[in-house]
């Protein structure tokens, strides 16, 4: 049986957190990565949403530059050591088209928080609460979501801006983190509720 819960929703100072939509998670040419075209396209309405009103958004990335960075990690899964700062599966996926004044951060672990300093940034440009997308909703989406409330964030993730490579994990998490750490709900509705599109 799940808690009792209370929707919080989004706050009046969102930034969105697009996690890892990188070549190497959104082509299924490499192993650490499965064919997403819909979360793709999920993430560029959300993105284009953000932008008409000039809403703060914080790409993630993964790039390990030396053997000692998050050797435990790497040991248990091999093919994270892909993840090398002249490979192309650091890059974002291109259909994004990320904005030169919209931040790229490079992370070690799971968490975009975990080691960064994502919340300095959110905190300097006073953000109440974060859009968690990306990839993989049962890896590095969960465990960014569960800091963003950590961090005392209002957490939302949009249902069809995430995906994961197992169904079954990306629904189980998806409940889990809608009954304890997030709002789950869907693109159309989030867009809703975002701030007016500026004058």
């Amino acid at each position: 049986m799940d808690l009792t819960r209370k929707d919080l929703g989004i706050g009046e100072k969102p930034a969105m957190i697009v996690v890892d939509m990188v070549k190497g998670f959104t082509d299924s040419a490499c192993p650490l990565g499965t064919d997403c075209p819909e979360v793709v396209s999920a993430n560029i309405t959300l993105l284009n949403a953000f932008r008409e009103r000039a809403l703060p958004i914080y790409f993630t990335t993964v790039v390990y530059h030396s053997d000692d960075q998050a050797k435990v990690f790497r040991q248990r899964l091999e093919a994270l050591n892909l993840l090398t700062p002249d490979s192309p599966w650091v890059q974002l996926d291109e259909r994004l088209a990320r904005k030169p004044e919209e931040e790229l951060l490079e992370k070690l672990w799971p968490s975009a928080f975990h080691a960064t300093d994502l919340h300095a940034r959110l905190s300097a440009r006073e953000v109440d609460s974060v859009v968690v997308t990306g990839l993989t909703t049962s890896g590095c989406v969960r465990a960014t979501a569960v800091d963003g409330l950590q961090y005392d964030y209002r957490v939302v993730v949009p249902r069809e801006a995430v995906g994961d490579r197992n169904q079954h994990a990306h629904e189980a998490n998806l409940h889990d983190l809608h009954a304890k750490y997030a709002d789950v709900m869907s693109v159309a509705d989030l867009i809703n509720r975002l701030p007016t599109i500026p004058d």
